[in-house]
């Protein structure tokens, strides 16, 4: 099997485990948006959420996998079982103290937690909700941090799909506690929310600590900070929640804006619900690559076989870039379409529609370079380099909160509450465009060339795919409808006939990315290898 063949593979089976959780993360927020609309209760949950999530966004999807797997990849290669599985247990008994200690700090100092966060906003009193849902959701960084570095074992053995399956259940939690006969039993339904998170947190990591007992884990208790393996990690990781996790700390500076006194009520909550609908895009195909090709680069990196490294990082990115390119244009096209018929009900109204619409359309603007991020940041560290990653996450953090200052204060009325998300785009362009310079300095040609003629031909394609898709939304007279299933119909069409259109001009000017899946899929790539890189 192919390096290509197995970067698909693995991909697939996340992408499809990832569409289903995202299916249910959307009735999941659909239910949020039902009960709490754009209103303070919403901002409140959605402000306390976003607290541990952004801690669950920067160790599950950033620098626990991304420190993790090259370490536990070289003691795969060069230690024996017992070594392996002794540095595993320690390591896991070890973050699992550290985690204790900063959920009850964080419980503890919440109102502080919420205050950094709402500084430019109203008197603190206006979020003294915030600051008791925080203290009930706050535990779930303690269980979510665990299953990352569960995913992260199970993702070095190729188990992809039970890691990438969980977010099911926290979604399916959610939801539970969102129906009436649950939430009818608390206080309020945003307290109700609040629990379906923590109980789902739990439940993610412990449906995997039976396929890590089968692969030899036995959690035999050895707390340790002076294991090599432990501080190798450690070493990796604390530079890491700044380099693989720009593209979250970025939406941290987005929340203190959005939670600015100019800004609009249920600002935060449409940045929410913007990102979430732009994830299901990064998350179901971006961040399946990104998964699938770290453990794959670690290797390369570990034998120093960094020709096939650049192959395999190029190859990832070509494809990806055939998804997320059409993908940024349908988005930005079809964007209050879209936010209509997924969340427009019950408190969601059309204001809310228009605020969230416009939030979607900037985010939309930066998703090939989120997407891009995901890819060139685990490059780095599969050669266990945090320093680069570090170094340039943080010029691009101050770029993106100067630009935050800019639209706040004198762009406000042209951007109103899409500013933040803007900004966070501007920022994931410079931050991608100054790690891929570094990287071909450091180690030679990737196929820039390349590269860019894939990027031009997916350009014309994904041009000419907006423009049909505005034309059959203003044949379609989609404003004219109020019921929900000619709404879900028309767009369905509209989508459908755009990818469709997409995939034949595609096809038409010979985008190599249709003919590399092609020919994987039909076996015909197998003794191709992969391309030679050109400049």
């Amino acid at each position: 099997m192919t390096e290509k063949k197995q970067i698909l593979k693995s991909a697939s089976i996340i992408t499809l485990v990832t569409i289903a959780s995202r299916v249910f993360g959307y009735f999941r927020d659909q239910r949020i948006a039902l009960l709490l609309g754009t209103t303070l209760a919403a901002d409140s949950f959605f402000l306390a959420y976003r607290i541990p999530n952004l801690l669950r966004r920067l160790v599950g999807e950033g620098s626990m996998t991304a420190s993790f797997i090259p370490v536990f990849t070289t003691y795969l290669t060069d230690k024996s079982k017992e070594e392996v599985w002794d540095f595993a247990n320690r390591l896991f008994w070890t973050l699992a103290v550290v985690l204790a200690v900063l959920t009850g700090l964080g419980i503890l100092f919440s109102p502080a937690v919420i205050r950094v966060f709402t500084f430019f906003g109203e008197d603190p009193s206006h979020w003294e909700q915030a600051i008791h849902l925080n203290r009930i959701v706050f535990p779930y960084v303690f269980f979510i941090a665990l299953a990352a570095l569960a995913m992260a074992i199970l993702n070095c053995f190729h188990v992809f799909g039970l890691p990438a399956a969980t977010p099911i259940l926290l979604n399916l939690s959610i939801i539970v506690f969102s129906v009436g006969i649950v939430w009818r039993q608390f206080k309020d339904p945003a307290v109700a929310l609040a629990v379906g998170v923590l109980v789902g947190g739990a439940m993610q990591f412990l449906v995997q600590v039976p396929a890590l007992v089968r692969h030899g884990m036995r959690f035999r208790f050895g707390l340790s900070f002076h294991h090599p393996g432990v501080r190798s990690v450690a070493r990796l990781m604390v530079p890491g929640f700044f380099g693989i996790g720009i593209y979250q700390v970025n939406f941290f500076v987005d929340t203190i804006f959005a939670t600015a006194a100019k800004m609009p009520q249920g600002s935060l909550t449409a940045l929410y619900l913007a990102d979430r609908v732009m994830e299901l895009v990064l998350g179901g195909y971006a961040i399946a690559v990104a998964t699938a090709i770290l453990p794959m680069m670690s290797k390369q990196a570990a034998s120093h076989d960094f020709d096939n490294l650049k192959k395999t990082f190029a190859f990832s990115l070509r494809i990806v870039s055939y998804i997320t390119i059409p993908a940024t244009v349908g988005l930005m096209v079809l964007r209050e379409p879209i936010i209509r018929v997924l969340f427009q009900h019950g408190q969601f109204s059309a204001e809310s529609t228009v605020l969230t619409a416009r939030a979607l359309l900037y985010y939309s603007l930066g998703l090939p370079a989120f997407a891009a991020i995901k890819l060139i940041v685990p490059a780095f560290y599969s050669t266990q380099d945090t320093r680069t990653p570090v170094k340039v996450a943080a010029y691009a953090l101050g770029l993106n909160a100067v630009l935050n200052s800019i639209f706040l204060k004198s762009f406000f009325q042209t951007f109103y509450n899409g500013g933040p998300a803007l900004a966070t785009s501007v920022s994931a362009y410079f931050n991608f465009f100054m790690l891929f310079v570094i990287f071909r300095q450091r180690f030679g040609r990737l196929g820039t060339f390349q590269i860019l003629v894939s990027l031009f031909k997916i350009g014309v394609c994904s041009t000419a795919m907006g423009a049909l898709s505005y034309a059959m939304l203003k044949l379609s007279r989609f404003e004219t409808y109020t019921h929900f299933l000619p709404m879900l119909l028309v767009l369905t069409l509209i989508l459908v006939a755009a990818t469709a259109a997409f995939i034949a001009l595609s096809w038409v000017m010979r985008c190599t990315e249709v003919e590399e899946v092609y020919g994987i899929a039909t076996r015909k790539d197998e003794r191709a290898g992969v391309p030679r890189v050109t400049e």
